[in-house]
């Protein structure tokens, strides 16, 4: 059968295609993709071409499908997987794998990153017997697709708080985890990614007693502060702190200031930017962790480190790229109990014709995810614009009516008004 993707056929080079998928093998699944949100790292996939890390062979011989956080429904199960997933069910999908090479070890294979066949920018997929072999086909049971799109960013976000760590004195035992009760503190933290940490710093059950968020975007920061709010977190036995820094002389101390005068017990950077990175080391304190969560897209990104604190002070540092199965178990398990709803994350929405341009030039368009409907044409429209293109446009004008009604956020009324209106691609 025919189907439609963007793929990647070299750096800067995206394509919105069509063409065959291959028969279906007997320990393959055929499945139509719904909704995928558009990821910073697809974008640095789309600058690096082939010299990405997790490319598989030649992109212009073998172009790959590009997109991960993508959820949809099952259309047809070979007979391998005919006991395990039936025909009509809902799924996202972990893209890393982890799958052994012939000597086993584990690969950086990843569906959107090394696949012709399976991403998340695309009208119909296969899915290679690899992601059913290595559990990482997930069935999503919610009422929507949006929310399933947003597990697996949600789940890289589990496994970074997971990946901290601290060391007792006299102890070489590694705790796990940012420290219990202590301060946390998210520097460029005002984005889409940093919004879901905090919703999951204020949630989950190994909590700071304090979180100080820092960007200096002071659009992003009002935004933040008004749905996840220092009330909520005080309810859930949290101090949340909004701060600007853009203008600030003395960010150290005046990010110091706002944790009593300390530094920090954890701290976590979500952009690859140097003075960033290293302003995050300077507010490290006494057997702090740093996280580096935000990837680079030059190789050769460096920042400077004070290795006396590493010596003396026991200062980590820890890096995390994407999550585990786990962790994406995690992320759907919260959301369906309604711990969490990354719904904020989502400010944008397109269909497939929008992703290619969309993903290039992800790095300029302001807001955060950009949401896209893989069987729809729709160029990308930023929910907050909805209702003055609904001045000229019925279909706008009851998008906005919609999102004005859940205060300004993307929705199940939403979603399934644009499933059943919005021309097919």
């Amino acid at each position: 059968m025919k189907t439609k993707a963007v793929r990647i056929h070299g750096a800067r080079d995206l394509r919105l295609d069509e063409f065959d998928l291959p028969p279906l093998q007997d320990d393959e699944i055929l499945a139509r993709v719904v909704s995928d949100s558009i990821c910073m790292s697809s974008h640095k996939l789309a600058m690096q071409g082939e010299r990405h890390k997790r490319v598989r062979g030649t992109l212009a011989e073998k172009p790959a499908v590009i997109g991960h956080e993508f959820c949809g429904v099952i259309e047809q199960v070979g007979a391998a997987w005919a006991g395990a997933f039936q025909a009509g069910a809902k799924f996202t999908i972990q893209p890393a794998l982890n799958y052994p090479d012939q000597q086993g070890q584990a690969t950086l294979w990843a569906p959107g990153y090394s696949y012709q066949y399976i991403g998340g920018d695309a009208t119909y997929i296969i899915i290679p017997p690899e992601v059913m072999e290595m559990n990482c086909l997930l069935l999503y049971t919610g009422d929507n697709f949006y929310l399933g799109s947003l597990a697996e960013p949600v789940s890289c976000i589990a496994g970074a708080f997971h990946a901290q760590y601290h060391t007792e004195a006299g102890s070489y035992r590694h705790v796990m985890g940012i420290a219990e009760g202590g301060s946390l503190l998210f520097l460029a933290g005002a984005g889409p990614m940093g919004l879901c940490a905090v919703d999951y710093a204020l949630h989950n059950p190994r909590k700071p007693s304090r979180l100080v968020v820092a960007d200096i975007d002071e659009s992003r920061l009002s935004r933040a502060a008004s749905l996840l709010t220092a009330e909520d977190a005080r309810e859930n036995g949290v101090e949340l702190v909004y701060v600007n820094t853009k203008a600030l002389s003395d960010p150290v101390g005046a990010l110091r200031d706002r944790n009593r005068g300390a530094l920090y017990d954890d701290v976590f950077v979500f952009a690859p930017v140097k003075p960033v990175l290293e302003l995050g080391g300077r507010l490290l304190g006494r057997g702090g962790c740093l996280n580096f969560f935000a990837g680079p897209t030059d190789p050769e990104f460096s920042g400077s480190l004070n290795f006396y604190n590493v010596h003396y002070e026991g200062h980590h540092i820890v890096g995390t790229s994407g999550g585990s199965t786990d962790d994406m178990k995690e992320a759907l398990s919260l959301m369906a109990g309604g711990v969490i709803n990354p719904v904020f994350m989502v400010t944008h929405i397109g269909g497939l014709d929008a992703a290619a341009q969309a993903t290039l030039d992800l790095d300029a368009i302001p807001g955060g995810k950009k949401l896209i409907y893989t069987h729809k044409r729709l160029g990308l429209s930023a929910i907050a614009g909805f209702a003055e293109k609904g001045r000229d446009d019925p279909f706008f004008r009851r998008l906005g009516d919609i999102c004005a009604s859940y205060n300004g956020l993307w929705n199940k009324e939403a979603e399934d008004y644009l499933l059943e209106h919005a021309p097919e691609i």
